[in-house]
């Protein structure tokens, strides 16, 4: 009786022991955690350089745009006024510059001649007059004063039938260098005005710089925008990827070039992921530690993952139906 009592102990105590170690096994073997993902994709916010009042919208939100297709277009009456006065500066300017470049008209070269010719005929006078009164000098008819008169004479009509010939060259020669070349400064100088106004009416003009799908639409038509304050949202959905905020502890379970299935719940499906990206440096805290029992804070990491599904080229979305904001749900994976 007591060998049956002692058998039955034991295979008591065996199986006690088995249940206690079944239960420490299913206790360090948790059930894996679940991280969640947000789907994000590159976007695009169109503004201008410059501030005016919206004429006119040309898309609306959920539109699909192409690159290069015309957003919206501002009005700027003050710019269309400058661009008025910058080309008639430019026209001034060019007025200037052909009158230096052509010189002299034919009447102020027939003037001018005709100065230095009556100037010549004087001067000829004065060297007659001058050497009879040399002469008369030497013969004691006149006195050395009227002499001297006939040289000052002389001298003097010299003088001005030299100024009448350099005179006369001038004309004949136009404008110096210096002025000529200051002339074609202004003008490349009005020009340049006139292409800066120029430049800043195009931005009055905005195009999407790629193809995709309008988000948002910040103002309406009417309304006063700032310079760069963004009106048109586009997402390009060619390029989406899902971004996932993983605790420090976990990241050495995630390396680049590993592909992970995801729940994604807006699709109904799973889904593909290859991990594209993991950040070099920690961002903030996702969670805390909820007692002092050794525990501390931990940092996340950003990781991006990307659907190995390829793009779709007709419609310029990414195959796998992913748009930003949808969730996507994986498990730890082992380590």
């Amino acid at each position: 009786m007591k060998h049956i009592n002692l058998t039955a102990t034991l295979i008591v105590t065996l199986l006690l022991c088995l249940l206690l170690l079944f239960i420490g096994e299913r206790m360090r073997q948790r059930e894996p955690l679940l991280l969640q993902g947000i789907a994000e994709c590159r976007t695009f916010k169109a503004a201008s350089k410059i501030p005016g009042r919206i004429e006119r919208l040309y898309v609306s939100e959920g539109d699909r745009v192409e690159a290069g297709e015309l957003l919206y277009l501002l009005s700027t009456p003050e710019l269309s006024a400058k661009l008025s006065q910058a080309q008639a500066l430019q026209s001034i300017a060019k007025a200037l510059d052909a009158k230096v470049m052509q010189g002299a008209r034919a009447e102020q070269i027939e003037a001018t001649l005709n100065l230095w010719q009556e100037a010549q005929a004087g001067k000829e006078l004065a060297t007659k007059s001058y050497e009879r009164a040399q002469n008369l000098y030497r013969e004691g008819v006149i006195t050395a004063q009227k002499l001297d008169e006939a040289q000052a004479s002389y001298n003097a009509m010299r003088a001005a039938e030299s100024a009448a010939r350099a005179q006369y060259n001038l004309v004949l020669e136009g404008a110096e260098q210096q002025d000529k070349e200051a002339a074609a400064a202004q003008v490349r100088e009005a020009e340049g005005g006139v292409a800066e106004v120029e430049a800043y009416l195009h931005d009055a003009l905005v195009y999407t710089p790629t193809s995709g799908e309008v988000s948002t639409i910040a103002y309406e038509e009417g309304e006063v925008v700032g310079s760069g304050y963004p009106v048109v949202t586009i997402l390009d959905l060619s390029k989406v990827w899902v971004l996932f905020n993983i605790r420090e502890e976990l990241l050495p379970r995630f390396r680049l070039g590993d592909t992970l299935t995801a729940w994604v719940p807006a699709l109904g499906r799973h889904l593909a992921l290859t991990i594209g990206e993991i950040s070099p440096e920690a961002q903030f805290a996702t969670w805390s530690a909820t007692s002092t029992r050794g525990e501390f804070d931990l940092r996340t990491f950003a990781v991006k993952m990307y659907p190995t599904e390829a793009e779709s080229a007709d419609t310029g979305t990414n195959s796998a139906g992913l748009r930003p904001g949808m969730s996507a749900i994986i498990k730890e994976p082992k380590p």
